[in-house]
This record gives C-alpha cells, sequence and structure tokens, in this order.
C-alpha cells in the first residue's frame, strides 16, 4: 500500500471513530474530497448526517463552518458582502461562511430557491462573486449538505441545476442493533467527536487531487461511462437524464475508487461502485414512474445490467 492511499484509510479509519458502521458512506465522502466534489447527503432526521461532516473536517485539520440553512437566511450571509468604510472611504468586503475549506451546509432544502443558489457559483468555481469582485475560497474546498427526505414539512425542492452540481449523493441509513447498541456504549460519557484528533492536512489533500488525475482509465471504459449516461436519457421513465458533467463525476470517482483500492488503472467494476453514488440524484423520473414508485436507484441498476462490460486486456492496463 502506497502513502497516499495510507492517508485515505487513515482519515475513514479515524471518521469511523465516531461513526459507528458506515463505513462505505465515509469512504464515499472521502472520495468525493479528493476529486474536488461535494456532497448531497439525504436522510432522515438524528443517523449522523452533521456529525460525519464535522468528524470529516477534523481529521483534516482544516477550516470548518456550518451554516444552519433556514427560511430567514440571506444570501449575503453566505457570499458575504460589502461595507462602506469612512476611514478609507471605500468599500470593505465582509467574507461570508462560505470562505472556509469544509461547509456544512445544514438542511440545505429548509432555505428558499434564492438563497440555495447562491451556493452555485462557489461550488462550480471555487469562487464568489459581490459587487462585481470575484473572491477565491481557500483550497481544498468542499460543500457538504444535508437534507432532509422533501416529504417532510418545510422543505423546499433543490433546484435541478444545483442538483447536478453535486458531485454525489449518499445516504447513511439507520444502523442495525448491534452497532446501534455500540453506539451507546461509546457515546456513554462523551462525544468521541471532542476528542478526535487531526490525520491528515490539507496539502495532503491538495497532493492527492493531483495524483488521483493520473489514474490511468482505458479508451474502452470511457465509452462504456458514456453509454451508461447515455441509457439514463433515452429511459422511458426519465423526464431529464444525467448531464455531462455526471458523466465526468462518474470518471473522476471511478478513478478515485480505483486509486482507494491501491490500483493506477480504472476497471469496470470500479465504473458500476460508482453509478448510484454519482448518477441517481441527477435523474428526474417522470410522473408515471413516480406513481409507481420507481426509483433512479433501479432504473440505473437496470442500465449497468443490460450495457455489455467491455474486457480490459492486461496490456492495457498501466
Amino acid at each position: 500500500m502506497n502513502d497516499s492511499v495510507k492517508v485515505l484509510k487513515n482519515i475513514i479509519d479515524n471518521v469511523e471513530k465516531v461513526i459507528v458502521g458506515k463505513r462505505y458512506a465515509i469512504e464515499l465522502a472521502v472520495i468525493a474530497l479528493i476529486c474536488k466534489g461535494h456532497v448531497l447527503i439525504e436522510d432522515v432526521p438524528g443517523v449522523g448526517k452533521t456529525s460525519l461532516v464535522s468528524s470529516l473536517a477534523k481529521s483534516l485539520n482544516s477550516s470548518f463552518k456550518r451554516i444552519q440553512f433556514t427560511p430567514d437566511v440571506l444570501p449575503s450571509d453566505i457570499t458575504g458582502y460589502s461595507v462602506y468604510n469612512q476611514k478609507t472611504s471605500d468599500f470593505e468586503y465582509r467574507p461570508g461562511t462560505i470562505m472556509s475549506h469544509i461547509i456544512l451546509a445544514d438542511e440545505i432544502n429548509r432555505t428558499s430557491p434564492k438563497t440555495q443558489s447562491s451556493l452555485l457559483e462557489v461550488m462550480e468555481e471555487c469562487q464568489v462573486t459581490v459587487d462585481g469582485i470575484t473572491y477565491k475560497v481557500p483550497q481544498p474546498f468542499m460543500v457538504l449538505a444535508t437534507q432532509n427526505p422533501v416529504e417532510y414539512l418545510g422543505t423546499y425542492p433543490l433546484p435541478e441545476a444545483q442538483i447536478d452540481r453535486f458531485f454525489m449523493k449518499i445516504s447513511i441509513g439507520y444502523p442495525t442493533n448491534s452497532e446501534e447498541s455500540h453506539i451507546l456504549s461509546k457515546f456513554q460519557f462523551s462525544s468521541p467527536l471532542d476528542d478526535l484528533q487531526p490525520v491528515a492536512q490539507s496539502e495532503d489533500i491538495l497532493a492527492l487531487q493531483e495524483e488521483v488525475k493520473n489514474i490511468h482509465v482505458d479508451q474502452t471504459l470511457n465509452n462504456y461511462i458514456v453509454d451508461i449516461v447515455s441509457q439514463t436519457r433515452k429511459h422511458p421513465d426519465v423526464a431529464l437524464g444525467s448531464s455531462p458533467r455526471g458523466s465526468l463525476s462518474l470518471f473522476r470517482a471511478s478513478q478515485a475508487w480505483a486509486f482507494y483500492n491501491d490500483r493506477n488503472y480504472v476497471l469496470p467494476d470500479d465504473i458500476k461502485k460508482m453509478v448510484i453514488p454519482v448518477l441517481s440524484h441527477r435523474l428526474i423520473l417522470k410522473q408515471e414512474a413516480k406513481l409507481k414508485k420507481i426509483s433512479p436507484e433501479e432504473i440505473l441498476r437496470a442500465i449497468v445490467g443490460r450495457i455489455n462490460v467491455p474486457v480490459v486486456s492486461q496490456h492495457e492496463k498501466k
């Protein structure tokens, strides 16, 4: 195992001290981080969404800010604003909460679409524009947004343009009985999050983000990714399929999963593993499909099941 993979596993092991029994969800969050992606965590209240983000930020020794989204949050609270300084006779920029390495956008679907859209520029270009002046956010930068299922009271559905900017969507889910019993014992006297220590630095993440780009992807696998994504646009139950951004995200996620598994080349299984986390939130289903209770995950499994898996010969692996 090379040193870079050890860094990843150390981060995941560290977060797992707080989040019991949800290693795959933690792995996906870290995969998104090294791909410069953002994560949407959708689940019922109380399963550890906020704790996952907080423990990840602590593990990285990076700056961390939490935005609690409510109906009265304004875009300027997030991006920052300009104020007039009487001493200098000039306007000064007051940074918003977005100016941090790790951002927890808590309950993002409880605020208005206008405020939600204030995140569009920063999630795509890692910068905010206030009064015509552009300000870069610190690197590495990642938004982890939590949301309750849309059936809950007081929620606004996220705009399609914003959903597409999330690299992947993950779900934590309820723990098993044994895991929940372990949680009770672990949290009896104090939260493990209070004593969590950093195991990596921001510089380590920036290095990993560059290193993962060098993972080899064969041309046949490029075509395989495009075939999967294009099928989401033709499916009879899908009103809006995945965008080309989805194809690129699946490509990057497959590279990162191969890297995490200590390989310098991508296999078809890496792509299949990443299809649902990367693409499921990008599919907008037709109303008839929703009435039949068909899920995006079911559609993606069916698509992957009927596309021929390419064979990558040994000499094509780098």
